[in-house]
């Protein structure tokens, strides 16, 4: 395999060798579901969707696992303060998500595990790491010992001597090393009796990075190809994922992959902050197919800075090659021409997953396709509409795909009906000016595009004629 990838652990760009020829296992960091997706979450979503389409379509068979974090502090206070029930707030917010992954065409991980149904495992992982002498038990709070572990900072290129102590300064003087983190806490007073697990050393809920460990191994076992997520989980949570599970025993991940941030404003986008966009409000100011070729366009290592206007310049992009493929499909068929991307469009892909480039060589051939089709050079539009289309295809981006033709039927069914109404108000005053021969026009009009208009008590309907 050609494809190089850069490896956040080796900082450095890596040929890319899969532990199994022609098998990929993917573990991404899914979200925690403590409220409805803002793109700068859903980026990751893209950027890995689109690493695994490349991977497929280089005849890889692909296992991705994507989690869903759904226990956490801030689940606990959110869900108290709005008066639900924790498991209601995560579940509502967990639809939330799915319905943004949907809207964006990513597609289905091969398994999305909850951290909540995978308790036992972590239970055994963390016995594993006692008995190994990681990990100790402080009145229920079990941590790891950083310092057990030599390793421990390799990932992110840091020496525990420069680290600070995590931020649950409550526990920090129980703790061996205030720099230990939490694999197991206690249940607390005030926290619902239904957050917690029993354990051997009493009810309690897993860490955050345990879960991640415990899920990568059930379903990929102690080694698996890549480790994916978003910037900011580098540190603490994959280093500590990574710790924790090389402690015991496991190889775990051999690449580790990292998408960069969208900002607004300079600054990282955050609900802290305030500075966000959900998913789904900025799918109904431009189409769902827009906002993902905003955010595949830039290489998944850049950060983006989002503005309206960024945004605007995206769709009109991507239109252009929306024109180019609907015109050339019409003229020579949907499935004409041979159904492999460009060499340079395979080159830029298998360079750390290079869409700029991608994206700026399918924007030049559908300036040679517009050319050919008004050349009337059907064999070549035909070769640069599959050509086009399969760079599409792996981009998550091809017009005709259904997740996007149907799209654009639902919305042709809503400027329709628009259009429609527009008529029968027209058609509606011309009755109250008693204009009848201008209604019976409108209407002999509507019949003649096949719309059936029937006046009734309740008002005037229409459907179309079959």
């Amino acid at each position: 395999m050609s494809l190089r990838l850069y490896d956040t652990a080796a900082r450095a760009v890596r040929d890319f060798t899969p532990l199994r020829a022609g098998q990929v296992s993917m573990y991404v960091c899914g979200l925690t579901v403590q409220g409805p997706p803002h793109i700068g979450h859903i980026r990751f979503a893209v950027a890995f969707d689109v690493l695994r389409r490349w991977l497929e379509h280089r005849g890889n068979e692909v296992t991705y696992v994507r989690n869903v974090t759904d226990v956490d502090d801030k689940i606990l206070a959110k869900a108290a303060a709005a008066g639900v029930p924790w498991w209601a707030w995560a579940y509502e917010n967990e639809r939330a998500a799915t319905r943004a992954y949907e809207v964006l065409g990513t597609l289905p991980p091969t398994y999305e595990p909850r951290a909540t149904g995978h308790v036992p495992e972590m239970v055994e992982l963390i016995e594993r790491l006692i008995e190994r002498g990681h990990a100790y038990d402080v009145d229920g709070d079990v941590y790891f010992d950083v310092r057990s572990f030599a390793g421990y900072g390799e990932l992110t290129g840091q020496k525990l001597g420069d680290l600070q102590p995590a931020a649950d300064t409550e526990t920090d003087e129980r703790k061996r090393d205030p720099r230990d983190f939490a694999l197991w806490k206690s249940a607390k007073d005030g926290d619902p009796a239904t957050a917690s697990w029993p354990t051997p050393w009493g009810r309690g809920r897993p860490g955050w990075h345990l879960e991640c460990s415990a899920m990568a191994e059930k379903y990929l076992g102690a080694e698996f190809d890549v480790h994916g997520g978003g910037l900011d989980l580098r540190f603490p949570h994959h280093e500590n994922e990574r710790a924790q599970s090389q402690a015991a025993g496991d190889g775990f991940a051999r690449y580790w992959l990292h998408n960069a941030w969208v900002t607004m404003g300079g600054e990282k986008m955050s609900k802290s902050l305030g500075n966000t966009a959900l998913v789904d409000e900025v799918v109904r100011r431009v189409r769902p197919v827009e906002l993902r070729y905003y955010l595949v366009a830039p290489h998944y290592r850049s950060t983006i800075e989002f503005t309206d206007a960024a945004l605007a310049d995206a769709g009109v992009a991507y239109r252009r090659i929306e024109s180019f493929v609907r015109k050339a499909a019409e003229r020579v068929g949907p499935d004409s021409g041979k159904q492999e991307p460009a060499p340079e469009f395979a080159a830029a892909m298998d360079d750390d997953l290079g869409t700029p480039a991608a994206v700026a060589h399918l924007h030049e051939q559908v300036r040679a396709g517009n050319t050919a089709l008004a050349d009337g050079d059907d064999d070549r539009v035909a070769e640069l509409l599959g050509s086009v289309r399969a760079g599409l295809a792996v981009l998550g981006l091809d017009p005709l795909d259904p997740q996007w033709a149907d799209a654009g039927d639902r919305r042709l069914v809503e400027v329709t009906d628009g259009l429609v109404h527009l008529a029968l108000e027209q058609r509606t005053a011309a009755r109250a000016r008693k204009d009848y021969a201008a209604a019976d026009t409108i209407r002999d009009q509507l019949g003649a595009l096949g719309v059936q208009v029937e006046d009734t008590p309740q008002g005037t309907r229409w459907e179309l004629t079959t």
